[in-house]
């Protein structure tokens, strides 16, 4: 097949499998490995290359040891136990709940979102039954703050997993990096703009005073667990001098076993229990990056990024502003609808290539693309898993969300939150 041709075939397969995952998306992972399988079957990319280049295996170590590490960090109650804290020591309900949900985010930026909503879900359930409040708006905020934090750390999302990996970034890096403020300052100043909005949203309960029994920690060894995995992230980020050195997933996947031997022996948790707590991992997203990393690399391979880069940059021009608010209001309105994973490893070459033919940092238009795709899912029900699962829950209260009735609260959130971590790092890396 001639390069011409072949560009045509996968370009495509691609925009076919963008379809399909977005009519069905709980299929995902089954229409990414099987257009993966067709890049390797027209050769737009040989077996061996996807194994051992296009694949990221210390990416995928990475999230699955977090992930492990996160369900046994919600199994030993701390963090409710901190959240059943908060609200024992907030001086009136509005406050207590604004707090929770900073909290909520705080913690979804080292623990993945769709378990922080799990996590928090039970006391914000507990509160609005005890008061007989409409659930929904403390849920909604419940999902956007755990997905406005995922982007914070190497640790929080897969976006920013796979933003460390084409970048080479540490997880020092996400912190400060060429003697700059990183993507985590810009993401807390997102995150401050959105509690400063949440608090004049429930302002009309600031005279209420809640009570709540305290919840029992069953134990501080996750935490420990935790602690110990963002600490050693650090270590060999210092030690490395490296971007994302092959020993940061080897240490998740080990202090992710040390704390399913613990589950199993320390607490006297049948097997079967532990094979359930892997089973139910998020094993599709695993699937669905694997796909995905194969078929961007396949895309990438024939030329079609470097296309799509040519024609922003012919519209751009010289325009570095245009450039980053289309990037950003681009990335927004997609991630809203359709999930920011394969839009994440598909766009940051282009951003990466567009920066450059600039004379500008890449990290400008990265950032913007990062934080752009990945509150861009905030504004939708749908825009995220988080987002779903938070609607689910509500649900079952016998509470149903519409799309306007989320887009009223998630909206200007959205809105707020992304344009000012955006301004920030417009500021901060032109």
């Amino acid at each position: 097949m001639d390069p011409s041709t072949l560009k045509i075939v996968v370009l495509a397969i691609a925009l076919a499998m963008y379809a399909l995952v977005i009519a069905f998306t709980h299929k995902k992972a089954w229409i990414a490995l099987g257009a993966a399988a067709l890049m390797l079957l027209i050769g737009a990319v040989d077996l061996r290359t996807a194994v051992t280049e296009l694949v990221s295996w210390n990416i995928l170590m990475i999230y699955i040891g977090s992930l492990v590490i996160a369900d046994l960090f919600i199994y030993s109650r701390v963090p409710a136990y901190l959240a059943d804290k908060v609200v024992d020591r907030s001086p009136t309900l509005g406050i207590a709940i604004v707090a929770i949900l900073v909290m909520t985010g705080l913690i979804s930026a080292f623990v993945e979102n769709v378990a922080t909503v799990l996590l928090m879900a039970p006391i914000a359930l507990e509160i609005c039954r005890r008061l007989k409040l409409d659930p929904a708006p403390f849920m909604i905020g419940l999902a956007v703050m755990a997905n406005l934090q995922g982007t914070a750390t190497l640790v929080g999302d897969p976006p920013s997993m796979i933003f460390a990996s084409y970048a080479g970034y540490s997880f020092n890096d996400f912190f400060f990096y060429a003697g700059k403020v990183s993507i985590f300052f810009a993401v807390q100043v997102g995150m401050i703009v959105g509690a400063l909005f949440f608090y004049g949203y429930f302002r009309k309960l600031q005279k209420i005073r809640l009570d709540l029994a305290v919840e029992t920690i069953v134990s501080l060894v996750p935490t420990v667990l935790l602690v110990g995995m963002i600490f050693g992230l650090a270590l060999i980020s210092f030690l490395s001098g490296e971007g994302l050195h092959v020993t940061s997933g080897i240490l998740c996947i080990v202090l992710a076993v040390l704390g399913l031997i613990w589950y199993v022996t320390a607490q006297k948790q049948p097997l079967e229990k532990a094979r359930e707590l892997v089973k139910g991992l998020d094993w599709e997203t695993i699937l669905f990056l694997i796909g995905i990393f194969i078929m961007v690399g396949a895309i990438t391979k024939v030329g079609l990024l470097d296309d799509l880069a040519r024609i922003l940059g012919a519209f751009i021009g010289d325009n570095a502003l245009l450039g980053f608010v289309v990037i950003v209001a681009v990335s927004v309105l997609i991630s809203g609808f359709v999930d920011n994973v394969p839009y994440i490893i598909a766009m940051l070459p282009v951003a990466d290539k567009l920066a450059k033919s600039l004379s500008l940092a890449p990290e400008l238009f990265m950032f913007g693309l990062l934080i752009g795709s990945c509150l861009g899912g905030n504004l939708t029900p749908f825009g995220a898993s988080a987002n779903v699962v938070a609607v689910s829950l509500v649900k079952k209260e016998g509470r149903i969300v519409n799309f306007m009735e989320w887009l009223k609260i998630a909206g200007p959130f959205t809105l707020f939150t992304t344009a000012a971590s955006a301004l920030f790092v417009y500021l901060i890396w032109k």
